[in-house]
């Protein structure tokens, strides 16, 4: 069977095909490494496991100042109802959120269970509502105003390929140029899912980034690391303007490569791992790598 449209290539390294001058991808990680989320067969059982990763997501935001007033939102689809998706109540702080506290919106836009605080940011459900339609592969979004990210999408322009992490995103990220105000109507919502098409990353002009991908892990993974490589680009930027000499960037070869390395959901999500560990003790948890499974 075809691939869909919305999916990533599978990429298959086999020293006989390809070579790579520093090394094959496939060791980048030892081949034990948890590659996602558990499997449940009770599907309520799998909601209250990712309700709480959730609740963790926007911790790790609130540690990295990503809590902007009242903007920014990370969805969660339903695993018991996948037509549905959880986000954060509007109004309150990241750093508070709770898997209790979390609201469930069905796809006319109606809050259906939750908790005390069930006001919606009607645009994280403009937005969002509209990437889950187009993306089924997406079980989470993520955006915020992050300072970095906001100053690099006034740029008008995608990454340049300057570094390892850069290259995480390399051919995977687009820039939705449009900046219409807030995002209030669906319509709009489905020019930025276009936009974002079967990428990881949309660079939202004069607004900000947004993220998305099979697991939470991966989705808040990326987001730090494209808030990080939105500032190391700025600052790259403003290096070269002060000394008028060009910026060295990495080839088109090399970015694939380690694109393959670093670049894929199963990849993402390891790296976010670290992320959910500083987060744990905030609910009083200390688990192995992070996985919120095997108490320590």
């Amino acid at each position: 069977m075809a691939p869909s449209a919305t999916e990533l290539p599978v990429v298959i390294n086999k020293a006989q095909e390809k070579e790579y001058t520093s090394g094959n991808p496939d060791l980048c990680f030892p081949t034990d490494v948890p590659t996602g989320p558990p499997s449940f067969e009770d599907k309520y059982e799998e909601r209250k496991y990712l309700k709480q990763r959730l609740a963790l997501a926007f911790r790790v935001f609130a540690k990295f100042g990503y809590s902007e007033g009242v903007a920014g939102h990370i969805t969660l689809r339903d695993p018991v109802d996948p037509q549905s998706f959880w986000v954060n109540p509007f109004g309150l702080h990241f750093s508070l959120v709770t898997a209790d506290d979390l609201i469930l919106v069905n796809h006319a836009g109606i809050v259906v269970d939750g908790g005390r605080n069930r006001m919606l940011n009607y645009a994280a459900f403009a937005i969002h509502s509209e990437i889950h339609t187009a993306r089924p592969d997406v079980a989470c979004a993520a955006h915020s105003h992050s300072v970095y990210g906001r100053a690099f999408c006034a740029t008008g322009r995608t990454l340049d390929m300057l570094t390892q992490d850069s290259c995480v995103f390399y051919k995977d990220h687009a820039l939705y140029d449009n900046f219409a105000g807030v995002v209030l109507a669906s319509e709009e919502g489905k020019h930025i899912a276009k936009a974002l098409g079967h990428r990881k990353a949309v660079l939202l002009g004069n607004h900000g980034l947004l993220t998305a991908g099979k697991t939470i892990e991966e989705v808040v993974a990326y987001f730090v690391l494209l808030d990080k490589c939105c500032e190391v680009q700025l600052a790259a930027d403003a290096s070269a303007a002060g000394s008028g000499k060009p910026l060295v960037k990495i080839g088109e070869k090399e970015a694939q490569n380690t694109w393959e390395a670093l670049g894929h959901s199963a990849s993402g999500y390891f790296m976010g791992l670290p992320l959910f560990q500083t987060v744990e003790a905030e609910f009083g948890q200390r688990t192995f790598l992070g996985r919120g499974l095997e108490p320590l």
